[in-house]
């Protein structure tokens, strides 16, 4: 199959690239066109379980669900999960490799460059359309050698490229002349053209502006993209602590300590979205509010969170928390912290050794070289005569065990996972997504307190959020342009 190739890069991080190439997704697939995301490296500790047992980056399954795709490792063939402030974990087509810090990924890059031609040319072979989103901005001149993300990649498979800029954010202009300005040559000319996201108020107020960009750099701007309020898509990994949506009083309050190495807190935009839900993530020298339900999430590095969780005061705060009757959940890494020990004797997330857990639970976790990775579904023992479902997915290096385990939360297809306290009081598993079925988050609220609790589904306004993006291109884009550059046949966008 012949493809064509468009690549999606951003003046910045959080410019849009992820939005933009999931609209653009979401607007070719419902023209019929046989189009796949591709991020060929990412950085971020929200990651999602492929059809063929890997992990990529959140922001790629969303991308996948907008083509109406199931997620694949050849998506995001490099994924970097940061386990410090210098190092990661190198993930290459799904499966995780090594440790490394950053001067020696520097050096691996040519072997990761050679992963992710390998996935692109696969993608060549089976879709008409491949969408390319560049990460952080390619006007990082200290990380243009041997650049894999973007202008590298780029001229590597010589494609077109739109660069994005977060009018939102001011200085739009500077952002497009100066990130354009620090391009080579050849980079310059294969950028075709701009797109200006998050645009408020009267657009013909900014037309000389883009005049004045046209004329500048004689590159045309393809889009003023409208600032859409209330999109809800899954993060592709900082933590934004905006509220989410206006409070009534009477709502559960739900607290969530926000870890220095916090992964897949995606968990929680059924919780952040739920009209009868008060939520808040407490970061760092943040005094926690009081609240009926607190979850500690996953981590990236337990011990060293779970070490951060006690010079920040939580463990008084859980102690009178539950002295009060409030419930505690803990998901994944929350779930190993629960325990009486955590065991690291590979040194695998750092010094090998023990610690203590918070005590809460009968269990004890040892971390294990083999990364458990996948997608599944059962049902919650919250109360087992009701069979509510569950679904969502596992990625965990630690192995748990302890009497605790014969009260489990929820039955897998791979059998029981977690575990309830005989008072039911506290709770936790490995499962990630634990409330994105609506029935599922319905019964857990309500254990939480919440005795009207609402059924609400996180995925239809997922679902809703990528259409109305798509909506959006498809009036604010120079659709004719977008063609020539997709290759495609006149009119084919505009039918």
């Amino acid at each position: 199959m012949h493809s064509a190739t468009l690549m999606i890069q951003g003046t910045t991080s959080d410019a849009g690239k992820s939005a933009v190439v999931t609209g653009l997704c979401r607007l070719l697939a419902r023209k019929g066109i046989s189009v796949v995301p591709f991020k060929p490296q990412n950085m971020a500790l929200n990651s999602a379980v492929t059809v063929d047992g890997g992990e990529i980056g959140r922001a790629q399954a969303a991308q996948a669900q907008a083509c109406y795709l199931k997620p694949h490792t050849d998506m995001n063939p490099v994924l970097l999960k940061p386990n410090s402030d210098t190092g990661a974990q190198v993930i290459i087509q799904g499966k995780a490799v090594t440790n490394m810090n950053a001067r020696v990924y520097h050096d691996y890059k040519k072997v990761a460059m050679d992963a992710v031609l390998d996935s692109y040319q696969r993608l060549q072979q089976q879709y008409q359309v491949i969408l390319v989103e560049g990460a952080g901005s390619p006007a990082e001149i200290n990380l243009r050698d041997r650049d894999i993300a973007n202008m590298g990649f780029a001229e590597a498979v010589d494609c077109p490229v739109l660069i994005v800029a977060d009018i939102d954010k001011g200085g739009v202009f500077a952002h497009l002349v100066g990130t354009l300005d620090l391009l080579s040559a050849s980079e310059q000319e294969r950028t075709k053209g701009f797109i200006i996201n998050r645009f408020r108020g009267d657009i013909s107020l900014l037309q000389p502006g883009n005049d004045w960009l046209e004329q500048r750099t004689k590159k045309p701007v393809l889009s003023v993209l409208p600032y859409l309020h209330g999109l809800c898509l899954e993060a592709e990994d900082g933590v934004n602590q905006a509220p989410d949506q206006a409070q009534e009083k009477d709502n559960l309050r739900v607290v969530v300590p926000v870890f220095p190495r916090i992964s897949n807190h995606t968990d929680f935009d059924p919780l952040r979205q739920h009209p009868q839900v008060d939520f808040h993530f407490v970061p760092s020298d943040q005094t926690p509010p009081p609240a009926d339900l607190v979850i500690l999430p996953g981590s990236k590095s337990v011990q060293a969170d779970l070490n951060w969780l006690r010079q920040q005061g939580w463990e008084g705060y859980l102690q009178k928390h539950l002295r009060y009757g409030g419930k505690l959940l803990g998901i994944c890494g929350g779930w190993q912290m629960l325990g009486q020990w955590l065991h690291d004797p590979e040194g695998i997330e750092g010094e090998a050794k023990s610690v203590p857990g918070l005590g809460y639970l009968e269990t004890e976790t040892t971390l294990e070289k083999e990364k458990q990775l996948k997608n599944t579904q059962g049902s919650l023992l919250l109360d087992p005569a009701l069979n509510i479902p569950v679904s969502g997915y596992e990625i965990h290096a630690g192995v748990t065990t302890g009497s605790a385990l014969s009260q489990p939360l929820v039955k897998l297809t791979s059998g029981p996972d977690g575990a309830i306290s005989e008072d039911k009081q506290i709770a936790g598993c490995y499962l990630h997504g634990l409330f994105d079925q609506p029935e599922a988050c319905q019964a857990l609220l309500q254990w939480a307190g919440l005795e009207q609790a609402k059924t609400f589904d996180i995925h239809a306004l997922y679902d809703q959020s990528i259409d109305r993006i798509a909506d959006a291109i498809e009036q604010h884009m120079d659709m004719a342009a977008l063609e020539r550059l997709l290759n495609l046949s006149k009119g084919q966008l505009q039918a």
